[in-house]
């Protein structure tokens, strides 16, 4: 009756054995795994509904435009979420390895002195050796830094495509506008030509130079109205846009000057340029993944714990009878392949070496880039002064001496429609060059990684040539 009851007290106490030493080893197990997680970094970027039309009423200005374009532009939300990833990564490749847990049941008891043995379970823990999981999570930090970079140069990006696609639908709007301004005139003169050829006045070649010259700027003015829907297009997918009202033309387009001169923008460009930062934190990502290589060479290190379930052992003598047995294990891997070892190497080292190629090429192609674009932003600057100053005011004053003169008979009809084509191209050249200039220093401020101060300033307007 005693045996029994000792039996039943044991057979109870079990369960609470069995707690205590999966709490003991999760103890052990886990201290060395005490590692930070590195949060994800966040940005304040508020998404809103796709499905939410966007309000750019005819008053709107680019900034508005700049605005929607952040807030909807599925390009620039991917590159975000793509840095996010990243940044989750962190945690993931410095943090230990799962802990294994194992049981095992005798399917035939082993008699030992204590008893019989009947159950097993273990667990244990892989260490990587000292030094693995630091660089693996400097690498992953410095490719999410990477990530970080690229979404930045994704908003520059961006900020400089809306404005190029605002700056053509505002130069198409300019020009729908300026040419339908000349489809007027020539109507007038037209008109004009026929009535002074009724009373002899004209000769029927001027009533048919007239109505030739009307009927290209009419088809001209059709083939601008047809491009509208196109156009649009862009601002649409840029926006996310997805409305099938048409956008109002943009009432203007800001002519800034800005303050560095052309010589400071490539040092600038150099150390803040996205793409360039990217590719800095690329290598420097390469070089701990060469370090990283190297500790292959050394083992990792396994620690354990085990608990055998123990069970009474049969006979009159009682002593110790029934007690579990616990044992520590320390195993490791034996890196004995080196040449695995020396490819994994020299592969990481092949690595960095072309992330430090793709940096340089990077930088040549971007300083490149920039010199074009600042010798077409200078090209501008100067049709704007040129036009704007002086071209289209001494147009202007041409076209109207021509019409006085032919209408005192002192000039040819040919004459007159030269003077009003010259003029024609002399607006749109402005416009275009106002739009160029616009889409230029938004190209600088993309590669040079940052909005550069304004000066005080104006474009020469045909309006006032001083």
């Amino acid at each position: 009756m005693v045996d029994q009851d000792i039996r039943t007290e044991r057979w109870l106490a079990r369960p609470a054995r069995v707690a205590a030493f999966l709490a003991l080893a999760t103890g052990v197990l886990l201290s060395g795994n005490a590692v930070a997680a590195v949060s994800a970094q966040e940005e304040a970027t508020p998404q809103e509904d796709a499905s939410a039309p966007i309000e750019l009423g005819a008053g709107a200005t680019l900034d508005d435009y700049l605005r929607a374009a952040a807030l909807r532009n599925p390009g620039l939300q991917v590159a975000y979420y793509e840095w996010q990833a990243a940044v989750e990564r962190v945690p993931q490749v410095r943090s230990l390895p799962d802990p294994h847990l194992s049981y095992g049941y005798f399917i035939e008891s082993v008699e030992t002195f204590a008893g019989p043995q009947r159950n097993r379970l273990g667990a244990s823990q892989r260490f990587p050796w000292p030094g693995k999981l630091g660089l693996a999570a400097e690498g992953a930090t410095h490719e999410a830094d990477a990530a970080r970079h690229r979404y930045e140069g994704r908003k520059l990006d961006l900020t400089f495509r809306v404005v190029d696609a605002y700056a053509e639908y505002y130069f198409l709007g300019r020009s729908i506008e300026v040419t339908r301004e000349n489809v007027e005139l020539l109507t007038y003169w037209e008109d004009l030509t026929r009535a002074r050829y009724r009373v002899g006045e004209a000769t029927y070649p001027d009533v048919i130079n007239a109505q030739v010259a009307l009927g290209k700027l009419d088809d001209r003015l059709r083939s601008l109205g047809e491009r509208r829907a196109p156009t649009m297009a862009r601002l649409d997918a840029l926006l996310d846009r997805r409305e099938p009202a048409p956008l109002p033309w943009p009432p203007s387009l800001p002519f800034e000057e800005v303050a560095p001169r052309d010589e400071r923008l490539r040092e600038v460009l150099e150390a803040q340029n996205p793409e360039l930062l990217a590719e800095t934190a690329h290598v420097t990502a390469a070089e701990r993944d060469v370090a990283l290589a190297k500790k292959s060479y050394f083992p990792d290190v396994t620690l354990g714990i085990e608990w055998i379930d123990t069970d009474e052992r049969a006979g009159p003598d009682r002593s110790r009878t029934g007690d579990d047995a616990v044992i520590g294990t320390l195993s490791m891997n034996l890196p004995i392949w080196w040449p695995k070892y020396g490819a994994e190497v020299r592969e990481a080292e092949a690595r960095r070496t072309a992330a430090h190629r793709a940096r340089r090429g990077r930088v040549l192609d971007l300083a490149a880039r920039l010199q074009r674009v600042l010798y077409q932003r200078r090209d501008a600057e100067r049709k704007i002064e040129l036009y704007g100053g002086a071209l289209i005011p001494k147009g202007r004053e041409a076209l109207d001496a021509n019409f006085s003169a032919y209408e005192a008979d002192r000039a040819d009809f040919g004459d007159l429609l030269d003077a009003q084509r010259l003029l024609l191209e002399f607006q749109l050249v402005y416009e275009r060059a106002l739009a160029d200039h616009a889409v230029r220093l938004a190209e600088v401020e993309m590669l040079v990684g940052e909005a550069l101060p304004r000066v005080d300033g104006a474009a020469a307007s045909p309006e006032d040539p001083s």
